[in-house]
């Protein structure tokens, strides 16, 4: 999503595709007389029901009332505002970069335990620097609003994953979407509550957006079309702003040309997540893949989970020479503060592999 330079953010959809019910939700969150501290708002529901959708004209309508909006964004594979294999909080209208962990994967089914502990790093960070209950008093104290998007893992796993985020986040709402086969949808209720009794929360249901027939096969190759598009749209910022391309292949054979990075194999760890990557394996396994930059040694690394400050693609390994070669758009001052490489399972786009294969 694009900010206007009033602050404001764009409007997610054409106000005829936005149902009333979806506004009035929306309304209800954002102007709740009884929400103080400001709501931290869950938005869950089975895969392309509209969760992404909402959140925008939630994230519209909390604007419209508070200066500073939240946006935790957990969905790996189609991600609202980072890039694929991210798991990022946002702090939207300031003019400072989000925090980022990099995941490394494309859907959170690879790896449960450490996109769960992804999520609930963040959140605790959110807390910690935007939400301390404590310090409601405090007028120098600016508390912010809270939207968490998740992605539509709701069986199995999934289920048991989503139920751990709702109850250690604790929202002041959940709006669950739901879809017209029931059998799709999560329970009834506050599903993720032992006791609902004593628990105050305001459960918000609306239906899923625009319901489509498509086969899950096209829907698949929708979501990958997606999500190579937010791939190359990273990249793209290796190159000027201000430059043009006629065709797509004008667009990769410049990127190719860009100056390559290099990055000494002695001042980086190369892991994969948790695991450490041993010397001998180093260059099998980093060769034209995908990988997360980290600051491990920052002093904001807690807990062994790095922050992420960019993506890049590593072009060469040269074991002689000890050095990683990558295309990355982080800039140089930070790239030097890089003291991790993580590998990933994220597919270079099709379009970019080719072209890679033609140089070697």
């Amino acid at each position: 999503m694009r900010e206007k330079r009033d602050g404001s953010a764009q409007s997610p959809l054409p106000r005829n595709l936005i149902s009333p019910s979806w506004e009035a939700a929306a309304d209800n969150i954002a102007y709740d007389s009884t929400s103080f501290p400001p709501p931290i708002t869950f938005i869950c529901g089975p895969a392309n029901c509209g969760k992404s959708s909402f959140s925008r004209l939630l994230l519209n309508t909390l604007l419209k009332r508070y200066k500073r909006v939240a946006y935790l964004d957990t969905d790996v594979g189609q991600p609202e505002f980072g890039t694929t294999g991210c798991v990022s909080l946002h702090i939207i209208d300031k003019q400072t970069p989000g925090m980022c962990v990099f995941f490394g994967h494309d859907s959170a089914k690879k790896e449960a335990k450490t996109y769960f502990s992804s999520i609930i790093f963040l959140y605790d960070y959110f807390c910690r620097e935007f939400y301390q209950k404590d310090e409601i008093d405090n007028p120098c104290k600016i508390l912010l609003p809270l939207i968490i998007n998740t992605s539509g893992w709701v069986k199995g796993t999934g289920y048991d994953v989503l139920v751990a985020m709702l109850q250690h986040t604790s929202p002041t709402h959940v709006v669950k979407v739901c879809v017209s086969s029931e059998n799709k949808n999560l329970p009834n209720g506050l599903f993720w509550l032992e006791n609902p009794q004593r628990k105050s929360v305001n459960l918000i249901q609306i239906c899923a957006g625009n319901e489509t027939s498509h086969r899950p096969e096209l829907m698949r190759k929708e979501a990958r079309m997606l999500r190579d598009i937010r791939i190359i749209a990273y990249f793209r910022q290796c190159l000027p702003r201000e430059m043009n391309f006629l065709n797509h292949k004008e667009f990769c054979d410049k990127l190719a040309s860009v100056p390559l990075n290099g990055i000494p194999l002695s001042s980086v760890q190369v892991q994969h997540n948790d695991c450490q990557v041993v010397s001998s394996v180093v260059s099998q396994g980093l060769h034209a893949s995908i990988v997360g930059l980290a600051v491990n040694s920052s002093v904001l690394a807690e807990n062994n989970i790095p922050w992420c400050v960019g993506l890049g693609i590593i072009r060469a390994v040269d074991p002689s020479k000890g050095l990683l070669y990558l295309l990355t758009p982080v800039h140089p001052s930070t790239l030097k503060k890089v003291d991790l490489v993580i590998q990933s399972t994220i597919d270079i786009p099709l379009c970019l592999q080719q072209k890679q294969q033609l140089e070697e």
